[in-house]
């Protein structure tokens, strides 16, 4: 009975050093683990860099125009909206952070910002229309939404990461860009918006 213990004993203990072995292989996995090209999180240095290096248009540049095709078949042209302060918000179905800002935009930018001099466009990056309005059914989103399938217009702005805002004031000026989608960047869109409806 002593010997049938002690081989328990052993064998509960490997078992132990085993799983032990593995979650310390997990956690070392997950921390060196390449970060997404098109995930929100935005505080490694090289990706700050990288970041840094697609973006195309920063704050203080004249923004580059462009017409937008919309979900509802109406087209809207940048410069002619000059007057307005707008937001451009570049995102896709399948990107986690671009889901979870279109889910915050009507209530904190559209509702709060109704009866000021504000476009909304969120304009979908790179993917065909079925797809984008399947999505947005599903989701029950009634603002406009704009289609980009080629990236022709992304590309004027910025190469790579998505979500990616862009304020732009009533001079048809940029006045606020930011990648990625959390409480932090929520609350700088919004006072970009607030701050260029100032002026």
């Amino acid at each position: 009975m002593a010997i049938k213990s002690k081989h328990k004993k052993r064998g509960s203990t490997l078992s132990l050093v085993v799983m032990l072995a593995a979650l310390i292989a997990l956690v070392v996995a997950i921390i060196l683990w390449p970060v997404d090209a098109n995930a929100s999180h935005t505080n490694y240095p090289s990706q700050q860099d990288d970041i840094a290096a697609t973006t195309l248009i920063n704050a203080g540049d004249v923004a580059p125009d462009f017409t937008v095709k919309m979900l509802d078949g109406k087209k809207i042209t940048l410069s002619q909206q000059r007057g307005k302060v707008v937001l451009i918000s570049f995102w896709a179905t399948w990107c986690p952070p671009c889901r979870l800002e279109l889910s915050h935009l009507q209530k904190d930018v559209i509702d709060r910002f109704a009866g000021e001099d504000l476009v909304v466009l969120p304009i979908s990056r790179g993917e065909e229309r079925s797809k984008v309005e399947d999505y947005i059914k599903k989701m029950g989103y009634k603002f406009p939404i704009g289609l980009d399938t080629t990236q022709e217009i992304y590309r004027k702005y910025a190469s790579n990461y998505i979500p990616r805002s862009i304020v732009v004031g009533r001079d048809g000026v940029v006045k606020y860009v930011g990648v990625g989608y959390d409480e932090a960047i929520a609350k700088e869109i919004e006072t970009a918006i607030a701050e260029a409806l100032q002026k």
